[in-house]
């Protein structure tokens, strides 16, 4: 982000936070804004200053918020989470290194919840590059809302993560089954080795007699082969209908002629997708309320 955007957005966030606070506890946040002299203390102590209530955003909020940044998304968030995040924002950042040190001194002790607010302040801290380290190595958590708060509805991976730890979240969300449409950049980021280890892995499911999540294919589609496609042709066959659309997806992301060849079979699938109705997202949405159903 230029710092017009990144000073825009983070005068949307203040706004947020300000309307969902009482005067003094706004005063309170406010004064420790800004210095990295207070971080601690006023990190640890927000909660207890702002209540844990959960924000709904309006709609003028929504959309302020997904224009100065893009595919990041705070509902569902409570307000301490905000207002931490917010208070990172704020701090002076003129010089880098203690800028750096003030923020990483508060991950090694940090509670659940303060790694939550720690990760998803990563889309709006400076100096981008600086916090891969980090990120990385939040994949590696065994803490499912901490893994939520870095791969769903956070642009910061897809935006600065190495092709290695990018694979890793995403082979990890299927893993951990995290909702895999809300992985920003989820199709941008899709890559030759992703999609040969997602194969792999759904072999070792198939071959445990367990079922594969239908978006893994997502990841796949551009770089159908022959190999691949023998997993989307055995997916074409399948007598779950949900299957079958994740292989027309699936084979509609992909130049490989056979593959064509099978999605020209599928024409009403077909036609769905050209025109809007089926998407991986909507898939997305059926493949929730088909696993609600059982």
């Amino acid at each position: 982000m230029t710092q017009q955007e990144s000073g825009h957005l983070k005068e949307i966030l203040e706004e947020i936070v300000a309307s969902r606070l009482s005067a003094d506890s706004l005063e309170w946040l406010r004064g420790k804004a800004h210095s990295t002299a207070q971080l601690t203390m006023a990190f640890i102590s927000i909660p207890r200053k702002t209540g844990k209530n959960i924000i709904a955003l309006s709609a003028s909020q929504q959309q302020a918020l997904n224009s100065a940044r893009p595919g990041f998304c705070i509902s569902g968030w409570t307000i301490d989470r905000l207002s931490r995040v917010w208070l990172l924002s704020t701090l002076d950042f003129s010089d880098k290194a203690k800028y750096i040190i003030a923020i990483e001194n508060l991950f090694p002790a940090a509670e659940v919840n303060e790694l939550i607010a720690l990760y998803s302040a990563l889309p709006v801290l400076e100096y981008a590059e600086s916090w891969a380290g980090r990120c990385s190595e939040g994949i590696r958590s065994n803490i499912g809302d901490v893994l939520l708060a870095i791969m769903c509805n956070n642009p910061y991976p897809s935006e600065n993560l190495t092709e290695a730890a990018w694979n890793q979240l995403v082979l990890k969300a299927f893993f951990t089954e995290k909702p895999i449409n809300k992985i920003i950049g989820i199709d941008t980021r899709a890559n030759e080795r992703l999609a040969k280890t997602l194969s792999d892995y759904a072999h070792e499911r198939w071959a445990a007699h367990r079922s594969v999540n239908p978006q893994l294919w997502r990841c796949t589609g551009k770089f159908i082969d022959k190999d691949l496609f023998e997993d989307i042709e055995k997916l074409s066959l399948s007598d779950n209908l949900i299957e079958r659309e994740a292989a027309a997806l699936a084979c509609h992301d992909s130049n490989y002629p056979p593959a064509i060849e099978l999605l020209n079979r599928f024409k009403t699938i077909q036609s769905a997708i050209n025109s809007g109705a089926l998407t991986w997202n909507k898939l997305a949405e059926k493949t929730a309320d088909y696993v609600l159903q059982q």
